[in-house]
Order: structure tokens, then C-alpha cells, then sequence
């Protein structure tokens, strides 16, 4: 039996249950998710001989067995230990399923919607409808074409002209240590109403034995004057594995900021797309991953810049320990016609070990002659002189290094205004470090050495 064909097998068994639980689905969605299967059959898992994935050896999927569950249950206390301590509206996800117990939306603002997609689609599956893969279709990566066809679940966020949501909206997916490796599809839908404000977290964590395998799809649509901040922290299981596709749409003076924060996960792969489609419109990504052991991390990210007068600006950093590989692709694209628009790109990386590895390739395409574009990459180790200068401060040797690893984050981490969410990175970048020193100081010091 090929690898395809035990997916296929497992979306058969699950049509049918779903067909004999609720009859026949909305003509829309059974004709989506044949053409997603269809597309799925048609490209197979890809291979290191696609461009895109050369780095990137999906296997441990593609050979898994992967069950798929309708049950939420999760242990409250473990939950709350998982959770980031924010005050915020939060949507609770066990293993793709929606927990309704785990959640808590509280009071949204008037003209705010948030609940699950089974919900959207039971109340008003028309209203969804349009949106609901207008930016990631089937055709975008075998990936998307797998969620599309397994689409069941996930969140819909709402945000009517003009409103301002003042606490986070939180997307928290857990994932659990399960007898049988599971997988969930979730997709996401983000509408975001002319001049409308707001900040969504998705928290991807979940039990230290799970061995699962999320295939995630957003879809951001930013109207006109709209600003989205949009943090992605992911901090699975070192088994679990995780793709996720990201595909912003963006109007007129819109703003959308990205935080990619990547901690766990044996095998990831994010690709994040913005089209920038009206003047003014501004996309901000900022990424940050951080692997050790065997892990596997890859980031692609592309910036359509489809209108003049559009912005764009990408900092990427990784650090990679033991016998880790990290892969980032970013790639800004300049239509023709797309004048004074600019666009500045940055990778730069740190390596921990020597058996770490990294493959990086920013790329422009230009097809307009007025505008102001920069990339750039580099990749480096601890600097040796920067850990004897802390050392005769009175700073024991791991220490010192776990501070300038934290340093070298720092650019990125910076702009995190998140405090719960900074917490969790500088824990797992830095490790514990001691109580006795002044953080914040000796992260100064030691970022100045850096710029030294």
C-alpha cells in the first residue's frame, strides 16, 4: 500500500462516519474536499527533488499511521500547566478537536466573533463559504490540499469594521501522548473588517510523549487601515510534527505583524505568504527557531509586493544545537508596476555545535525599477573572547553562554510585547538561568558584545 493511498483510506473511513453521523454534508464542502483528495492523489508527499522541500525529508510522515479522534479530553491541571498565564479570549483544541470545557471566550467586543469552525459551519456554512480557501487552495502545496480535504475544525475570527479587541485572542491546539499517533487538520480563518485591531496567539504545545502530526492552514484577510499582530509559538513534543501554511491577504494601509517563534516539534515546516495588494499596506516578520537533538526545522516565506507604495521587512534568526538543521527561504517578489515600494530582508544564524547545519537562501525578484530592497544572510558560532569577557565578571561558563545566545535572540525578542510569550522563548533559548543575576542587565552586556 503507497503512503498516499493510507491517507486516502483514513478520509474514506472518515466520510463515511461523518455521512452516517450527520448526513450529507453542504454541496460546497463534499466538492472542496474531493478536490483537495484529488490533488492530494495527484502530487503525493513531495520529495527532496521538488525545489521547494530539497531540504526537507518528509518521510515520517508520509510512513506514519496516524489514527484520527473525536475526543477532547484533557486533564484540566494539565491544560492550565500548558497554557500561557495571559489574560485573553481563548479557543482550547486537543488533538484537532474543539474542548468547549478548556475554553473560555469571555465577553468579546461588540461585533467580534470568535468560535470554532464547526460552529461557523453549522450556524451559516454560506458565510464561510467564500473566504474559506479563496487564499490557500488545493493547489498550493500537497500539504494544503490534505488539510482541505480533512477539513473539519478549526477557529474563525471575525472582526466587524472599526473594532479594537483589547485582550489577545489566544488559539490554543494541545496535542497528547495517545496510544496510536493521531493527526488533526485545523485550519484557521482570520477576517479582519476596515480599520479593525486586534492581537491572535496560536499556542501549538502539548504533552512530552506526544508523537502526532498537525498539518495547519490560516487564511488572514486584513480590509482597508486594518492591523493584525499575529504570533505562531510552537512548542510541541520533540516527536511531534507540524506543517503549517500561512497565507495573509492584505489592503489598503493595512498593517500585519508576524511573530514565528519555533521551540519544538521533531519535524517543522512553515511557509508563510503575505500579498500586499493595496497601497500602504505594511507586513512586518519577524522569526525566531531554535532546535537541538535531531531536530528539524524549515522556514519559507514569500512577500508579494502587488501594489506601490507597499512595505516589507523580515527578520529571521536561528539558533541550532547538537545535530539540529534549520532551513529558511524568503523570498520578496516586486510585480511589475510595484513602484517605490520597499522591502528589506535579513537571516542570520547561530550555530551551538558543530554538527549543526543550516541551508539559507533569501532572494529578490524585482520587476519595477524604483524601489529600495536589501537581503542578507550570515551564520556564526559563539563568540569565544565575548564568553571570557562575562566569565571574569563572575559568570560560570554555561551560564555565559546561555546569555549570549539569549543576546543574539534579542533583536528578534525585542519586539515581543507579550510577556508571557517572551518568557517561554528566553526559557527554552537560554535555559534556566540563575536567580541571582540581573537578566535584563547581563542581557545588555552581553548583546553589546555582541555588536562589538
Amino acid at each position: 500500500m503507497s503512503d498516499v493511498q493510507t491517507f486516502l483510506d483514513r478520509l474514506a473511513e472518515r466520510t463515511e462516519a461523518r455521512r452516517q453521523a450527520h448526513g450529507q454534508e453542504p454541496t460546497w464542502i463534499a466538492a472542496r474536499r474531493q478536490a483537495g483528495a484529488a490533488r492530494f492523489e495527484a502530487l503525493g508527499f513531495p520529495d527532496r527533488r521538488v525545489e521547494a522541500w530539497k531540504y526537507t525529508d518528509v518521510r515520517a510522515i508520509a510512513r506514519g499511521d496516524f489514527a484520527l479522534t473525536d475526543s477532547a479530553e484533557f486533564s484540566p491541571a494539565s491544560a492550565a500547566a500548558l497554557t500561557l498565564p495571559i489574560a485573553a479570549h481563548r479557543l482550547t483544541f486537543v488533538d484537532g478537536v474543539f474542548s468547549a470545557a478548556l475554553s473560555d471566550l469571555g465577553e468579546l467586543p461588540t461585533g467580534v466573533a470568535v468560535l470554532p469552525l464547526s460552529q461557523a459551519l453549522a450556524e451559516n456554512h454560506e458565510a464561510v463559504g467564500g473566504p474559506l480557501g479563496r487564499l490557500t487552495g488545493v493547489e498550493f502545496s500537497p500539504f494544503s490540499a490534505l488539510n482541505t480535504a480533512f477539513m473539519e475544525e478549526g477557529a474563525v475570527v471575525r472582526l466587524a469594521p472599526g473594532s479594537v479587541v483589547e485582550k489577545p485572542i489566544l488559539l490554543q491546539f494541545l496535542s497528547r501522548a495517545n496510544a496510536q499517533p493521531v493527526m488533526s487538520h485545523p485550519r484557521v480563518l482570520i477576517e479582519a473588517g476596515a480599520r479593525s485591531q486586534a492581537t491572535v496567539i496560536e499556542h501549538h504545545i502539548g504533552e512530552s510523549e506526544a508523537a502526532n502530526f498537525t498539518n495547519l492552514v490560516d487564511e488572514v484577510m486584513l480590509d482597508r487601515g486594518a492591523i493584525l499582530t499575529h504570533y505562531k509559538l510552537q512548542e510541541a513534543s520533540l516527536k511531534d510534527l507540524h506543517v503549517a501554511s500561512i497565507h495573509v491577504e492584505q489592503g489598503r494601509d493595512s498593517r500585519y505583524t508576524s511573530f514565528n517563534l519555533n521551540l519544538g516539534g521533531s519535524l517543522v515546516r512553515n511557509d508563510l505568504v503575505v500579498d500586499l495588494n493595496g497601497k500602504g499596506a505594511e507586513a512586518n516578520f519577524n522569526g525566531l527557531f531554535f532546535a537541538q537533538g535531531r531536530q528539524h526545522v524549515d522556514n519559507h516565506t514569500l512577500a508579494n509586493h502587488n501594489a506601490p507604495l507597499t512595505f516589507s521587512n523580515e527578520n529571521y534568526k536561528g539558533i541550532l544545537d547538537d545535530r539540529a538543521r534549520g532551513v529558511f527561504n524568503g523570498k520578496v517578489v516586486v510585480k511589475r508596476d510595484s513602484q517605490k515600494i520597499e522591502a528589506h530582508q535579513s537571516n542570520a544564524n547561530l550555530l551551538l555545535s558543530d554538527r549543526a547545519e543550516i541551508d539559507t537562501k533569501p532572494e529578490l525578484e524585482i520587476y519595477a525599477d524604483d524601489v529600495k530592497c536589501s537581503h542578507g544572510a550570515t551564520t556564526g558560532q559563539l563568540d569565544e573572547e565575548a564568553v571570557f569577557t562575562l566569565r571574569t565578571r563572575g559568570i560560570d561558563e554555561q551560564t555565559a553562554r546561555g546569555l549570549l545566545t539569549l543576546a543574539f535572540a534579542g533583536e528578534v525578542m525585542e519586539r515581543v510585547e507579550l510577556e508571557a510569550v517572551a518568557e517561554r522563548v528566553e526559557l527554552a533559548v537560554a535555559g534556566k538561568l540563575p536567580e541571582r543575576f540581573n537578566l535584563s542587565g547581563l542581557v545588555e552586556a552581553a548583546m553589546s558584545l555582541h555588536d562589538d
